[in-house]
């Protein structure tokens, strides 16, 4: 079994879907609208095959949790790069691109290096390297 696709309401799909495909290489489809009930959506696909869907409803409110405070439920999703160089390479662009590294890069306790960081609408990603059974 495998997760099919993440859906993430968002107040500008257009900035979302660029930020996804500049930085972790998402493709999208067409944008699909519906006129009756006012809603957007994009599905971006990544090269694993995950999907990440997009949406817009502008009678979804927003948020109130705070985006560095973490809170019960769904508080990240994960991409995996090839090495520990593709780890820092990713975090300094995205730093360079005016995006805040929350914390990282680093080693975890249970060995995995990575880097915490948002995306435009303050959603927490890591981006991390597992080397399993080697020393990173």
């Amino acid at each position: 079994m495998k997760i099919e696709h993440i859906a993430i309401w968002t107040g500008d799909l257009e900035k979302l879907k660029f930020y996804y495909e500049k930085f972790f290489g998402a493709r999208s489809n067409e944008k699909y609208v519906n006129p009756l009930t006012l809603f957007e959506s994009y599905f971006l696909e990544f090269e694993s095959g995950t999907r990440l869907e997009l949406m817009y409803k502008p009678t979804i409110p927003v948020n109130l949790n705070d985006t560095v405070i973490q809170y019960r439920g769904i508080i990240h999703f994960a991409f995996s790069v090839n090495s520990k160089a593709a780890v820092e390479e990713k975090a300094k662009e995205l730093e360079l691109n005016g995006y805040r590294i929350l914390r990282g890069p680093r080693v975890t306790g249970d060995g995995y290096y990575e880097f915490e960081t948002m995306d435009p609408d303050g959603n927490r990603l890591e981006v991390m390297f597992s080397n399993t059974g080697a020393e990173i």
